[in-house]
């Protein structure tokens, strides 16, 4: 006949367990925290086009990227200089993200350009045509858009195309701010302008947070508490063990 009796645990084994369980509890906190601040981007980004702009460039509480403001600037796109994020995909379609360079008035300090993100537009028609880019304006004007932050590069290999082209715009995977500054050989601000949508544009803009979204954080939270709870559930099944009586 057998029976279950508990076996007293050593101290290093209580010691690495409560140490496990205090980790994946607190990663597990912690990507509840990265949810909440998800979530008030994704509502600070959804509610951003309807608000009223503020101006970009002000004497004083000018927006910053990571607050996803509606902003407002005047300036010139600057001829002949412009970026493709080439491999980008809509609705199953093969697509580039065209973004412009864009000279701000009253710009303070170094006087830095604003990179624009235009939009989305198809690499091919349907009539298999390329499909060219619709034309900038070529005066002062008032852009509207999304302050954003530059968006996230991901993995690419080769390195920094830039360089090695000469025609304009230039083709890339990565809009990476300290490549194209360098590129440009001029400073930039330190968010990129995603205009507000325009059925006229020529271009889809249908924008979405860079973040991970907030459903994904509490699901890894929840695998970490299932991870602290699976710690305490090996402790047990370690020192509760069958003996023969």
């Amino acid at each position: 006949m057998s029976t279950r009796r508990w076996r007293r645990p050593s101290w290093w084994s209580v010691l690495l367990t409560l140490a496990a369980m205090a980790l994946f509890a607190r990663l597990g906190l912690w990507q509840l925290d990265r949810a909440d601040e998800a979530q008030r981007l994704a509502t600070a980004f959804a509610a951003a086009p309807g608000a009223e702009p503020v101006d970009l460039i002000a004497p004083s509480a000018a927006p910053t990227p990571a607050n996803h403001a509606h902003a407002r600037v005047r300036g010139r796109f600057v001829a002949d200089r412009g970026y493709l994020r080439d491999e980008q995909m809509r609705e199953g379609r093969l697509g580039v993200e065209a973004y412009a360079v864009f000279a701000v008035n009253g710009a303070s300090g170094s006087g830095a350009w604003l990179l624009v993100d235009r939009g989305w537009i198809a690499k091919v028609q349907p009539d298999g045509a390329h499909t060219p880019l619709p034309v900038m304006s070529d005066g002062e004007v008032e852009l509207r858009g999304i302050y954003a932050p530059f968006p996230g590069n991901g993995l690419r290999v080769g390195g920094n195309a830039l360089p090695r082209q000469t025609a304009w715009p230039k083709l890339t995977l990565a809009i990476d701010a300290d490549e194209i500054a360098a590129d440009l050989g001029h400073p930039l601000l330190p968010g990129v302008l995603l205009l507000d949508a325009d059925a006229a544009s020529g271009f889809v803009r249908s924008w979405q947070p860079t973040a991970m979204p907030p459903e994904r954080h509490r699901g890894y939270a929840l695998q970490w508490f299932g991870f602290a709870i699976a710690a305490l559930a090996i402790f047990a099944l370690l020192h509760f063990r069958k003996v023969e009586t």
